[in-house]
């Protein structure tokens, strides 16, 4: 029997990106390393020793394929399609990928977000020995690399946070970081796409007061500007921006940052994970990993490069390897002011690999050795230590 189309996009991206999925010896000739045999990339030692020797966070990335996830909800019947199964296959690309933590949150909101938080559960439950929750820094601990990885459950919007008391009830099902709005308004705040941002609402500022309370991180990536600096401002315990760019460099972006909200994000002793989203990087050509870089570099001059980390807005492959349908699926789900281009992914980091090839960048750029730990995951454990506690 022929392979069906699914089948065969499958079975190439896993060839494409995988190979055997094994660190290969390194090449003492050449003073690199390399890290996937199916590449004939190389990286240098120190690259390789940084990676190795960190706790890597990604905040806005997951275990699972994201073209899938789409598929199984361009599926006749959805409800029965499960887009968030782990292959064998795939596991073993995101064990080598160099990524230790994901925070794999999704848009959704309402009835949906218990259904997500449980099937982030159940994920942890099919693979126990792998996939483990992250509820507290102790839990990091229990991490192995290139063995086990940890999720931060996540949802990006908090309507389903109708009075305070569900945040308790979120809580305890092991939600550690909720998006006070994604794009558009809710009962909350107003989203970075609406026409009018009217900030923080009653309900709001009495969720964020709860959310303070028993320890989960309030993330305002997705939120209007005056709704960003209320949450800012009525927080008492740092506020995430989990997964934004420099609105400067970006051609004024409308998903980006104001500088007034990276100094805010800074004086709130917080960090801001940079997205890989290409529109989000740049509104010119070339947008390659150079330009993703700028935004690391352009906070660093500001505010300090301790305020920077990583959350690329991707899985392991990125958007452009999706099927066109799934892509376009995808892209209709947008305002406008999104200002999609042909490509969605960054040249130069859009393969499993990518995080090999950003410290290779950040050495490029005379970062030193505590400097690139810290963006890789030692910015976002230490403001996470000081956010979840109760």
């Amino acid at each position: 029997m022929g392979r069906t189309k699914t089948q065969e996009w499958n079975r190439r991206r896993f060839l494409k990106g995988l190979g055997s999925a094994t660190i290969a010896a390194p090449m003492i000739n050449l003073g690199s390393y390399q890290v996937f045999a199916a590449s004939e990339q190389r990286y240098s030692r120190r690259a390789v020793d940084l990676v190795a020797s960190t706790r890597v966070f990604d905040m806005l990335s997951a275990p699972y394929d994201y073209g899938l996830m789409v598929q199984a909800m361009m599926a006749p019947q959805p409800k029965r399609e499960d887009g968030f199964a782990v292959s064998d296959e795939h596991l073993a690309l995101v064990l080598n990928s160099g990524v230790d933590v994901f925070h794999p949150a999704v848009g959704l909101g309402g009835d949906a977000a218990m259904g997500f938080i449980a099937r982030m559960n159940a994920l942890t439950a099919e693979r126990p020995d792998q996939i483990l929750r992250i509820d507290t820094l102790a839990d990091l601990e229990r991490l192995q690399k290139g063995k086990s990885i940890g999720m931060i459950l996540g949802i990006q919007n908090s309507d389903h946070f109708q009075t305070p008391d569900d945040v308790d009830v979120y809580y305890q099902l092991g939600q550690r970081v909720s998006q006070l709005t994604y794009n558009r308004q809710n009962l909350l705040g107003s989203g970075s796409t609406d026409r009018i941002d009217g900030g923080v609402s009653s309900l709001g500022a009495s969720v964020i007061e709860r959310m303070n309370e028993v320890g989960m991180a309030i993330d305002v990536s997705h939120c209007g500007d005056q709704t960003t600096l209320d949450a800012f401002e009525l927080s008492q315990k740092p506020v995430l921006i989990t997964h934004s760019n420099v609105r400067a460099l970006a051609g004024g972006h409308v998903r980006c940052k104001s500088d007034d909200a990276i100094r805010a994000m800074a004086k709130a002793g917080s960090v801001m994970g940079i997205t890989a989203v290409r529109q989000f990087v740049s509104d010119k050509e070339p947008t390659n990993i150079e330009s993703y870089i700028d935004h690391i570099s352009y906070i660093a001059d500001m505010v300090g490069i301790e305020h920077v980390g990583i959350g690329s807005d991707q899985d392991m492959h990125g958007y452009d390897d999706m099927p066109a349908d799934a892509q376009t699926a995808l892209k209709s789900g947008y305002s406008a002011s999104y200002a999609f281009r042909e490509k969605l992914d960054v040249d130069g980091f859009d393969h499993p690999r990518r995080t090999y090839d950003l410290v290779e960048g950040l050495i490029r750029r005379k970062y030193s050795d505590d400097d690139i730990r810290g963006v890789l995951g030692g910015n976002f454990t230490r403001v996470l230590g000081e956010i979840w506690t109760a």
